[in-house]
């Protein structure tokens, strides 16, 4: 099935960005070569079948906003996640992306 070849390619990528870092909706769906599915990396995610093994804290918004959903527990949890692996924050619910940013697919 398409869709889970697409889910499947997403883990992939996201299991790629390292920790300390993070890559937006966007940039993962470029780098997985559907630049319009950045929605579809969301929901791709909110299925992970690996919890733990594909790192779906480090996935931000383009403005480095981190997730209100409960998909990590609320913004919070992520949040820890992400201080705990050296993640810097601009303010309580912003990453600073300018220094946290996965480098991958950005020109």
């Amino acid at each position: 099935m398409e869709r889970e070849g697409f889910f499947e390619r997403v883990y992939d990528m996201v299991e790629q960005i390292p920790e300390g870092m993070v890559a937006t909706y966007g940039q993962i769906a470029r780098l997985v070569g559907e630049p319009r599915k950045a929605r579809y990396v969301g929901f791709a995610l909110h299925s992970n079948p690996r919890p733990g093994e594909v790192p779906c804290h480090r996935v931000v918004f383009a403005d480095g906003s981190i997730c209100e959903g409960f998909a990590f527990g609320g913004p919070e949890a992520q949040r820890k996640l992400l201080e705990d692996e050296g993640v810097a924050f601009k303010d309580e619910t912003h990453v600073d992306m300018r220094l946290c940013r996965w480098p991958a697919g950005t020109a």
